[in-house]
């Protein structure tokens, strides 16, 4: 039988144990030109292998995984804000975009991701006919 804490009792909490599970949001900026939408994400130390892009007609899909090269006894930093661990990111797309056509792309740690957008559906009137 576990024992819950009264409010005057401290818990310890062995942030191990629970940090391992998170995984973290990668931060994306989304713009569009008149043919196309382009998504650019800071990804620095991740390789290729460890990067994943699936793209539907109504989202993106980034994930993957920054490894960590820690050579040091974790005891010994002073501070650490760098993540490490899997990542993800699903963004959903505002307008139709042609995904058989797009692209991404890895150069100086920015993944690009370019999606052209769909050709506009043409609208046409037809007369109705009697009989």
């Amino acid at each position: 039988m576990s024992k819950n804490p009264t409010p005057d009792e401290e818990v310890v909490v062995d942030p191990a144990e629970w940090m391992e599970e998170l995984e973290g949001q990668l931060a994306v900026d989304v713009y569009q030109t008149p043919g196309e939408i382009i998504i650019k994400a800071p990804i620095a130390g991740v390789r290729q292998e460890d990067l994943d892009v699936t793209i539907t007609d109504e989202q993106v899909a980034i994930r993957g995984e920054r490894h960590d090269q820690q050579t040091e006894n974790i005891e010994s930093y002073l501070v650490q804000e760098c993540y490490w661990g899997s990542f993800s990111r699903v963004y959903s797309l505002p307008l139709a975009v042609d995904s058989d056509k797009a692209t991404a792309r890895l150069l100086n740690g920015i993944l690009t991701i370019t999606i052209p957008k769909a050709a506009k559906a043409r609208t046409k009137t037809i007369a109705v006919e009697v009989g």
